[in-house]
């Protein structure tokens, strides 16, 4: 028996246990996700194995991913892929489910940061986890090479006038001021205290004057680090944008910051209305295999959980993105920061 053969055999097992009164062809399996997550191939081959139908729904932005789920009480899917910091919202709603881990097998190919779930915020509530992780991007900095034959190796280069006018940044108040805040040390880059405000805000100016400019899009980020001939960039999208840039030619590095860097981690959770957390679990086993992980990396230069990305390394510190104090606090004064405002007006009331 081959390789392949065998694990055909080895998933058909595993759902004959999982789903004893389940194999019924006119089932549906209704998932919510972003794109690039359940790729047509990839869903096909589920839908085989399972003898069900997936039906994939895409969505664009949070609030579009709120909207669905909250919408007649979560009762019209099955699965979401969701972030740590969104997932907070959908448990306070009582909106998902515990996940049952004992159906997902594959949970023991994860990578050790994964696997350790008390370690990872929001996972866990009441002694219950309501999110599987699947895929991640960590905030990095991506370099040119020729100008920065040596690796940056602190945030602080950002800041850093020797490279004024040579820094593309990313144009967002939420995760600007939470890089304000690893720059400041403080207690925590997600709850920025009332005597914080004014030293994160003056750290924001000097970011905007130090920059060349700022970018919402990673295809608006490579036309300008090409226009501007920049050196550095801050990555808010990560390894997608470094895939990007180098299959464009750019001679480009990648670095993770000594501080450690922002990170955003989606999982699947699964809705207060699944009609069948069985094949949910299932589903979700399956997305924890080999074929779906390297679809993520090859096609959208995303990181899976199973499998290191090139030139990761364990002791990299990843900050999982986690709720802020107030993101209308944080945008009101981000977008006076780029309209050239003083500090005073910055911080006015």
């Amino acid at each position: 028996m081959n390789w392949a053969s065998f694990k055909r055999r080895d998933f058909c097992l595993t759902l004959a246990v999982l789903l004893p009164a389940l194999s019924r062809a006119d089932e549906t399996l209704r998932v919510l996700a972003w794109p690039g997550y359940a790729d047509p191939d990839i869903v096909k081959q589920f839908e085989q194995r399972a003898q069900v139908r997936v039906e994939v729904t895409t969505i664009y932005s949070d609030a579009d991913l709120w909207q669905k789920i909250r919408t007649n009480n979560a009762q019209d899917f099955d699965l979401f892929a969701v972030n740590t910091a969104e997932l907070q919202r959908y448990i306070k709603q009582d909106l998902v489910l515990p996940i049952p881990l004992q159906d997902i097998p594959n949970l023991s190919r994860q990578l050790t940061r994964f696997r350790n779930q008390d370690a990872i915020p929001g996972l866990r509530h009441n002694g219950n986890t309501y999110a599987i992780p699947y895929t991640y991007s960590d905030m990095g900095l991506i370099y040119d090479r020729q100008q920065m034959p040596q690796p940056p190796d602190s945030l602080a280069v950002l800041w850093d006038p020797r490279w004024k006018g040579k820094v593309v940044a990313y144009n967002g108040g939420a995760h600007n001021f939470s890089l304000a805040a690893q720059m400041l040390r403080l207690k925590s880059p997600f709850q920025i205290e009332d005597k914080s405000w004014g030293p994160a805000a003056e750290q924001l100016v000097a970011l905007r004057r130090n920059a060349a400019g700022f970018y919402t899009q990673p295809e608006e980020a490579m036309a300008l680090f090409k226009a501007r001939k920049a050196a550095l960039l801050f990555a808010n999208f990560g390894r997608q944008q470094l895939q990007l840039m180098q299959k464009a030619g750019m001679d480009v590095g990648y670095v993770i910051p000594k501080e450690g860097a922002l990170a955003w981690l989606d999982c699947w959770a699964m809705t207060r209305g699944a009609r069948n957390p069985a094949l949910a679990a299932a589903w979700i086993n399956y997305m924890l295999e080999a074929e779906p992980g390297q679809a993520l990396a090859g096609r959208q230069g995303l990181a899976n959980t199973t499998t290191a990305s090139t030139g990761e390394r364990a002791e990299d510190r990843l900050v999982w993105l986690e709720p802020v104090e107030s993101e209308e606090q944080r945008d009101l004064l981000w977008t006076r920061i780029m309209a050239g405002d003083r500090i005073s007006r910055v911080l006015a009331p």
